[in-house]
């Protein structure tokens, strides 16, 4: 009887560990298609394009900006704009002075409006830098903004694409 038990036993463990193989390559199999379709997904689908603004400082380096300066002290810095879009990209910069009254949001500020620099358009991988800039302050203060704002133009209209700034404090 105990020889009975012992083979129902090891009958039951066996289909037992048969059923485990079974399940456990289903498992991978389900686990290997799954991940081949991310993989598939990610090679098919594009990386979607963007567009690189900056500002740069005196020596045409994105570091070491001025922080401090005095009333009707010239400052001088470069933009830049990149072309990453797989399409052509035409643009404008506005260029604006502020204070700490001044407000910066998704569309744009409400700062004085220094110069435009004209309609640029850049092929794809294009990129610019804009001549020497120069901007005063003619009043005191902490959280003076030189403001640089990145205008797309599309269908030859003019919409808001994004919105740079440096804060400085303007002492005697």
């Amino acid at each position: 009887m105990k020889d009975l038990t012992n083979h129902k036993n090891k009958n039951d463990l066996k289909e037992s560990n048969r059923q485990f193989e079974v399940l456990l390559k289903i498992c991978l199999i389900i686990g290997i298609l799954i991940v081949s379709g991310f993989i598939v997904y990610y090679i098919l689908t594009p990386e979607p394009g963007y567009v690189t603004f900056g500002i740069l400082n005196k020596d045409k380096k994105a570091e070491n900006y001025p922080t401090r300066a005095n009333v009707n002290e010239t400052i001088p810095f470069y933009l830049s704009v990149g072309n990453y879009l797989k399409r052509d990209f035409a643009f404008q910069v506005r260029v604006k002075n502020g204070n700490n009254e001044t407000y910066m949001s998704s569309i744009g500020s409400n700062g004085t409006l220094e110069f435009i620099i004209g309609n640029i358009t850049l092929d794809h991988k294009g990129n610019w830098i804009s001549e020497q800039l120069n901007i005063s302050f003619s009043q005191l203060g902490d959280n003076q903004k030189i403001i640089a704002e990145l205008w797309q133009i599309k269908n030859n209209e003019v919409e808001f694409y994004n919105i740079l700034w440096i804060r400085l404090n303007v002492t005697n």
